[in-house]
C-alpha cells in the first residue's frame, strides 16, 4: 500500500498525480454498515479522478493519501466528442423510447416533433419547423436533409 503527498494548484485544488488534472471532492456521508462490520472510512471525504478512475483518502489527517479504485456504479461516463466535420450524413432512425444514438458522441438524442413557427424577439423563428434530433450531452442538433432519409449536423 502507497501513499502519496497530493499537490495543490493555483486555484487552491488538489491534482492528480498520475495525470494532473484537478480532483472532484466529496465530502464524507453517515456512517455504514457493509458485511455486518461499521464502515468509518464513508465518513471521510474523497478526491475523485474521473479520468483516472480512481479516489483518494487520507490517512489520519497525516497529509498523506491512499488510492482506490473508484467503484464501477460511480465512474463517469467518458465520451469522445467527433469535431463536426468529421461527421458525415447519417440516416437516424428513432427508437421504442423515441431516442437514437448521437453519431459524434454516442450518448441518447431525443427527437424534437415539428411545430409552428414561433415569433422570437419580434422575428419569425424557423429552427423548429421541422423533425429534428438534440443531445442534451454534446449539445448537437441533428437536422433531416431535405427529400432524403439522411441526418446532417446543425449549428442551430
Amino acid at each position: 500500500m502507497a501513499v502519496t503527498k497530493l499537490q495543490k494548484n493555483s486555484d487552491e485544488k488538489f491534482v492528480c498525480p498520475t495525470c494532473g488534472k484537478p480532483l472532484r471532492t466529496v465530502e464524507g456521508g453517515t456512517i455504514q454498515v457493509k458485511d455486518g462490520k461499521v464502515d468509518m472510512d464513508a465518513i471521510l471525504p474523497r478526491h475523485i479522478c474521473d479520468s483516472c478512475g480512481v479516489f483518494y483518502r487520507e490517512l489520519l489527517n497525516s497529509g498523506y493519501y491512499d488510492v482506490y479504485d473508484l467503484p464501477e456504479n460511480e465512474k463517469k461516463k467518458q465520451h469522445r466528442v467527433i469535431a463536426t466535420g468529421d461527421i458525415p450524413p447519417t440516416i437516424l432512425k428513432r427508437e421504442a423510447d423515441g431516442k437514437c444514438a448521437c453519431p459524434r458522441c454516442g450518448d441518447r438524442m431525443d427527437f424534437v416533433e415539428a411545430g409552428p413557427v414561433q415569433i422570437v424577439n419580434g422575428r419569425p423563428d424557423f429552427s423548429n419547423t421541422m423533425d429534428h434530433f438534440k443531445c442534451p450531452y454534446c449539445k448537437s442538433v441533428f437536422r433531416k436533409i431535405v427529400g432524403t432519409n439522411y441526418f446532417q449536423w446543425s449549428d442551430k
